[in-house]
């Protein structure tokens, strides 16, 4: 799977994938790094299929401004839920709401997403939104 970042469009060029969505396997997580914009600054996101759908994170946890993952691109994740490897602070996988530990009742910073042919993509709105897209 290519990891590379990636660029979102310009309004006249075609979307840029973030990954297949076949290489997210239902009830895991990756690691990527993707660029909203030509030069914009890089986003370093969170991909998880979860009940069929694909969702995007900020790979920040609100509780310390640190990285969810515990080795680059390895996240603990169990019964739907994903765990922050430095406080254990534990969120939803559908909406990101943190359900356990130091920033309970916060939310990870949700990325809209989209799936088509095949691909995962940013959703043409790059900026970061309540609910990321699903798959489809």
């Amino acid at each position: 799977m290519d990891t590379e970042p990636a660029v979102s469009p310009s309004p006249a060029a075609p979307p840029v994938a973030l990954c297949r969505l076949d290489a997210l396997v239902e009830g895991t997580a990756i690691a990527l790094d993707a660029l909203p914009q030509a030069g914009g600054e890089p986003l370093d996101l969170i991909l998880l299929r979860h009940a069929g759908d694909v969702r995007a994170f900020r790979n920040v946890c609100p509780h310390a401004g640190r990285r969810l993952d515990y080795a680059p691109g390895k996240f603990l994740l169990q019964r739907g839920q994903l765990i922050c490897a430095v406080h254990g602070a534990t969120f939803d996988a559908v909406d990101g709401r943190c359900v356990a530990g130091p920033c309970r009742g916060e939310h990870l910073q949700a990325v809209a997403v989209r799936v088509d042919s095949g691909l995962v993509h940013l959703a043409p709105e790059p900026h970061p939104i309540g609910l990321s897209g699903t798959s489809g």
